[in-house]
């Protein structure tokens, strides 16, 4: 009949192409449901934050093939380089971007702008780069509080934005707050936000509300620590722990803290709940501990942060939520991938990284699935304490005699006629007993000083048959997996959970295609 009924035809094309664009819209619209639905189903994580203000920034490819060897499955970005973002395309890693604070003003008086924004920084590179939020700005309110008005306008446009570009399941907008916003956040229970931003905070969190969002938290026990005038012991900061006659206790809910981490994450709950808000999940956007400092910065040292990001992450992985907030795991980004050089500020501000520019390690994160097996978390494989050479030899002999002695080290390896001795090197021999001493005794407070007799190194000492604590010739017949996240099967889903979510996934699917 079309043969004799030309404009017949002409609909009869347009219908077959209108329902090819339809089913192309609904085919990408599934794919994208399906990232999501897959995107949070394996427990709490770690991931790690990634700023560039580094004079030698190492390449795109160079910095996610560190990613990809240390198994790190999320980032957060502070902005939205597309370099990197190009990078990380099919890696499966979940990304966040972030709007700058300079980008703040356009985008929050701006739906045009806003809209812009994530097609340029988001839906260009959706969905091979796995792009699951958006951080619009960061601590705005603490920092830039000019911008304050723009905040919660700039969110809603790049909501909007999202709505109409069909990425809204896809991508959560929120925006990092400091815990300076909590002006007294111990104890926990009676922590109110800042009251100048009262009316912000209700709608910031009306938002969050609304549209299944998180509500992100720098939280750094650092600041708490330094800046808490000697109102908390170092051991509460690092997680390490307590003098059982020094428990820390909320004399209101009779919560007992075993850490100022999940003391600040609680401080932001009952803060959200001050305002008649309840079920908004927390993501902590940052923590850490610098690895340097200055003269007048002597708890900025690689002993203390290696101690704090080590237990942070056994922490994490334990997924045991706070002491408010059992049931309700916390996910967290270590801050940072690099040491950032160029921030201003004092010599720590650039010293948070767990990797020089260079891509050489300060120290190493090493962990494994808490699940399997209840396996040790050591966090020290690749670090090594050793003497240094340019020691007083009588210093260096007057530590190695403690080490042995009260220290507890294990030295029968440097007795004579065993692998690690060696008749004359008195640097050699302490190198081997410092680093035992330390291997075992660092997550509890033990340090690497010895009267500044020994010193922190990611070179492997070991040679032969006398192997190091730490070293990876040590641990190389060793099952288990390393990395910035809980490894198991099928990326953290087993099989009796990954049924129900086909069954949904399936259901959806079907929903799309006749609705």
């Amino acid at each position: 009949m079309c043969e004799l009924h030309p404009v017949c035809c002409l609909s009869r094309v347009a219908d077959l192409e209108g329902s090819s664009r339809l089913l192309d819209g609904i085919w990408k619209r599934s794919i994208l449901l399906l990232i999501f639905l897959f995107s949070d189903v394996s427990g709490s994580f770690v991931g790690i934050n990634i700023g560039t203000d580094i004079s030698n920034l190492p390449s795109a490819s160079n910095i996610v093939s560190i990613l990809e060897a240390h198994k790190i499955k999320h980032v957060r970005l502070f902005d939205a380089d597309h370099e990197i973002l190009a990078a990380l395309a099919n890696t499966r890693i979940e990304v966040m971007v972030g709007v700058p604070n300079d980008q703040l003003l356009r985008v929050g008086e701006s739906q045009s702008a806003a809209a812009d924004w994530i097609n340029r920084n988001v839906a260009a590179y959706l969905p091979a780069t796995n792009i699951t939020y958006i951080a619009v700005g960061n601590e705005v309110l603490t920092t830039i509080p000019n911008a304050a008005l723009v905040l919660v306008p700039a969110m809603q446009f790049l909501q909007s934005a999202l709505l109409a570009a069909n990425l809204n399941f896809q991508v959560k907008v929120s925006s990092p707050q400091s815990m300076d916003m909590i002006p007294r956040s111990f104890p926990p229970s009676t922590a109110t936000f800042n009251s100048t931003w009262s009316s912000i905070m209700y709608h910031f969190l009306q938002f969050l509300k609304n549209t299944g969002s998180s509500f992100m938290l720098n939280a750094q026990p650092y600041y708490g620590y330094t800046k808490g005038n000697g109102i908390f012991p170092l051991e509460f900061a690092l997680f390490r722990s307590l003098n059982p006659d020094n428990q820390i206790v909320d004399p209101n809910t009779l919560s007992l803290y075993s850490n100022m981490f999940d003391a600040m994450v609680d401080a932001a709950y009952f803060s959200i709940q001050a305002l008649n808000f309840s079920g908004i999940p927390i993501i902590v956007t940052a923590s850490g501990w610098p690895s340097n400092g200055g003269d007048n910065e002597p708890f900025a040292n690689v002993d203390n942060a290696l101690a704090y990001n080590t237990n942070l992450v056994r922490h994490i992985l334990n997924n045991s939520g706070t002491p408010s907030q059992p049931k309700n795991p916390v996910n967290v980004y270590i801050h940072e991938l690099f040491n950032e050089d160029l921030l201003p500020g004092p010599l720590s501000e650039k010293n948070w990284g767990l990797f020089f520019p260079n891509r050489t390690v300060l120290y190493a994160l090493d962990f494994v699935d808490v699940a399997d097996s209840g396996a040790a978390l050591s966090g020290m494989t690749g670090i090594f304490c050793v003497a240094n050479s340019s020691a007083d030899p009588t210093d260096v002999k007057r530590g190695l005699d403690w080490v042995c002695g009260p220290g507890g080290a294990n030295c029968s390896a440097i007795q004579s006629g065993k692998p690690c001795y060696e008749d004359g090197n008195i640097v050699a021999v302490a190198s081997y007993a410092y680093n035992d001493y330390y291997h075992r005794t660092q997550a509890s407070g033990g340090t690497c000083n010895f009267d500044h007799t020994a010193t922190i190194t990611t070179n492997d000492p070991s040679h032969g048959s006398c192997i190091f604590a730490g070293s990876l010739g040590l641990n190389s017949s060793s099952s288990r997996s390393t990395g910035f996240g809980p490894v198991s099967p099928i990326n953290g889903i087993t099989k009796n959970q990954l049924l129900p979510s086909l069954h949904i996934i399936i259901v959806i699917l079907l929903s799309l295609f006749y609705f």
